[in-house]
């Protein structure tokens, strides 16, 4: 195996990977410029602002660079020295046997330099907590419980660091008239019983126009029609607008009318006649 493949192994099981040298590298790496947190919010939009997409402003708090020392972690007019334990590097090492032993520098917690005069707003940490309110543009189409992600709209990076991402979670409301299917829109729209029985050519909303839409005759009632290109925008094709019709039944006639049904009624005749005629005979069989 050799030195070498030794060295190795037991760099591998205690974290050493290469000695001391290695072990600064690391700390000089995590003592160099970091990658700010990723940020979560919520942002709750109306039925038409998430099928058509909309830009919002949003109100949050999270990390971000102090504004009194500007990262630093020192008082105005100061800076941060090395630390004299681990000479800058971060980390210190000792020896147990034939083993070496890396470890942060407990001085100056792994970071290479010593605080002596702490900044008064973020207490030596660099980082404060603010308020900040950002533009996001909410893309067309976008679901319910949906998590959309911004990048670099996170909290800032540290010493030079690029910031982390936004992550959106969107809540969308209910709307009176449509609902949704994956990327249909679904609409329920009353019409007469002549216009089931002769046909009719309606107009029907949808989110931003409206729309010509022919019922062929005998439609029944709880038959769904479909308008394609009219449903929720998508990167290749707009899903369709479902129209489900349903014959509305008056709850009150007037004589003239109630009439005039007993006399369609009349001449239409039975509806069901494989039924009657199952009544008449004692049942199916």
């Amino acid at each position: 195996t050799g030195a070498g493949g030794l060295g190795d192994l037991f760099g591998g099981l205690f974290g050493g990977g290469g000695g001391a040298g290695s072990a600064r590298a690391r700390s000089q790496a995590a003592s160099g410029p970091a990658r700010g947190q990723d940020v979560e919010t919520e942002a709750t939009l109306s039925f038409e602002e998430a099928v058509l997409g909309v830009t919002v402003p949003l109100r949050m708090q999270s990390p971000g660079t102090c504004p009194t020392c500007s990262g630093s972690g020192t008082r105005p007019g100061t800076s941060p020295h090395t630390c004299p334990v681990c000479q800058g590097a971060g980390v210190t090492s000792r020896s147990q046997g034939a083993f070496a032993f890396s470890e942060p520098c407990r001085n100056c917690r792994g970071t290479g330099q010593v605080v002596d005069d702490p900044c008064s707003t973020c207490v030596g940490n660099g980082v404060t907590t603010q308020t900040r309110t950002i533009t996001v543009r909410i893309p067309a189409g976008v679901k319910d419980g949906q998590r959309i992600r911004l990048a670099g709209k996170g909290a800032p990076g540290r010493r030079g660091g690029p910031a982390g991402d936004l992550f959106v979670v969107v809540h969308v409301s209910d709307h009176e008239l449509f609902g949704r299917t994956g990327d249909d829109l679904t609409l329920t729209v009353p019409i007469t019983f002549a216009e089931a029985t002769l046909g009719a050519t309606l107009t029907v909303p949808t989110l931003d126009a409206n729309v010509t839409l022919k019922v062929p005759a005998g439609t029944a009632s709880g038959q769904t029609l479909r308008v394609r290109g009219r449903g929720v925008p998508g990167k290749g094709r707009a899903g369709d607008l479902l129209v489900t019709v349903e014959v509305a039944v008056p709850k009150r006639l007037s004589p003239a009318a109630e009439e005039a049904v007993k006399v369609l009624d009349a001449e239409l005749g039975d509806p069901r006649p494989r039924i009657t005629a199952a009544v008449q005979q004692g049942g199916a069989r």
